[in-house]
């Protein structure tokens, strides 16, 4: 029996959704695919056979990827944000997403291959942004401005100012 999570994030694809989950799977931790659905009849963006649906976890969150067609396509208005201890974990989600056909945006923002939009943010910027010292708040804002990638040794100098 296929088993399902009460709430699932469902992500529209065009075709992809199984590379797109095992792309996650082997990127990020507490990430897996639990199974894939095969459509059993000719359906608008596909035939008898063709996988579905996915039925995955990235980073402990139930995700649902539907092969749904390519009418809907992906923006910034939704996205996986992903808290970093150090460069070397934020270099290395950010390197896997940017290098396997994704883009960089700007600050800490980047999209996959499929149109799925990451913030690859470091701890230590949000604790500085949201913290109780505000010119260190200021200061470490102004120096994520110009960032695609976080440097986090960047914010940690504008934190001491």
């Amino acid at each position: 029996m296929l088993q399902m999570a009460k709430n699932t994030v469902c992500l529209w694809y065009d075709g992809d959704a199984e590379e797109a989950a095992r792309f996650y799977a082997r990127t990020f931790p507490d990430s897996s695919v639990e199974s894939v659905g095969r459509a059993p009849g000719d359906y608008t963006s596909g035939k008898e056979g063709d996988v579905l649906i996915v039925n995955f976890t990235v980073m402990g969150i139930p995700c649902l990827g539907l092969n749904g067609g390519p009418q809907f396509k992906h923006n910034e208005a939704f996205s996986f944000q992903v808290a970093t201890v150090d460069q070397a974990e934020t270099d290395r989600y950010w390197n896997a997403i940017i290098e396997s056909g994704g883009q960089e945006s700007e600050c800490g923002w980047c999209k996959d291959k499929w149109g799925i939009s990451w913030q690859i943010t470091p701890i230590v910027l949000m604790q500085a942004v949201f913290g109780p010292d505000p010119a260190a708040a200021k200061r470490a804002f102004a120096a994520l401005s110009p960032m695609k990638k976080i440097d986090i040794a960047t914010i940690e100098a504008a934190i001491r100012g």
